[in-house]
């Protein structure tokens, strides 16, 4: 069988990928290959998905579509690595999940082929995932759809003009440990009250689980569902004042902007 996907790259989020597309079947394993440096890694991937693995990142350019899942640091190597234009095929979709490289970049370093930009999130190992993506010059519209396709596999996804990229960066593939410290947060206080931990814990994950899933299935914004929980003179408003006191919400916007701007920072540097 041909190749038909190829993941420079076996990480975590190279994994997740890899492992919904296995198990929607959007893939078959023979048709997988998978390159990494580490020989531990290559033999997880190998004997838990049946995957094809190697140490050559030429043998992974040989496939249709290639995701690279790699640091950004390392992409001029991995370029290097790959050869001369020739060894990637004009017909080869390349997806690029790099942090802060730009579709300029990428296009530069294939020339030919249609490049698609993309950012997926953590979440995307559970499949509650959300990727945005950005085409390339050369993408039609049969390239975007199988983008979506593969990147729908792990999540939802939505298109965004290529600018934008970096903002998504520091908002939903930062955001999950911004979340996570909320949670964290959040059960340190009901301890704080008097609460054992394992009940803290427990009651502040699936408030913030059930939280966006409100959000999201009635498709209210936040500050409806703020008022319709805060009554005049409870304790809903009283916690909520305490929050604006301490800055909750102008912090949350300098970690989502701090983030933006060390995105564009790493797409210069590699």
């Amino acid at each position: 069988m041909s190749i038909l996907f190829g993941l420079i790259g076996g990480g975590v989020m190279g994994e997740a990928l890899l492992s919904r597309l296995l198990a929607e079947k959007i893939y078959d394993p023979d048709a997988v290959v998978v390159s990494d440096p580490s020989p531990e890694r290559r033999t997880f991937l190998q004997d838990r998905y049946r995957v094809g693995v190697t140490t050559n990142n030429r043998e992974v350019a040989a496939a249709e579509t290639v995701l690279l899942a790699v640091k950004p640091q390392i992409l001029s190597a991995v370029v290097a690595d790959i050869g001369s234009r020739e060894t990637v095929n004009s017909n080869v979709l390349v997806l690029s999940i790099l942090a802060g490289v730009s579709l300029n970049r990428l296009e530069i370093a294939f020339a030919e082929q249609p490049v698609i930009r993309a950012m997926p999130n953590t979440p995307a190992t559970v499949g509650a995932g959300i990727t945005a993506i950005a085409p390339g010059k050369l993408v039609k519209p049969e390239h975007l759809e199988l983008a979506k396709k593969i990147f729908g596999a792990v999540g939802r996804v939505v298109e965004v003009s290529e600018s934008l990229m970096d903002a998504v960066t520091g908002l939903s593939g930062s955001g999950p440990a911004y979340v996570a410290l909320m949670v964290e947060a959040l059960a340190d206080g009901g301890v704080k009250a008097g609460l054992p931990r394992a009940i803290a814990s427990q009651l502040a994950l699936q408030t913030v689980l059930g939280t966006a899933k409100l959000l999201q299935e009635e498709d209210i914004h936040p500050a409806q569902l703020k008022d319709r929980v805060t009554s005049p003179g409870g304790t809903t408003i009283a916690g909520v004042a305490a929050l604006e006191r301490g800055g909750f919400r102008a912090a949350a916007i300098e970690a989502v902007y701090a983030a933006y701007q060390r995105a564009q920072a790493l797409g210069k540097e590699g």
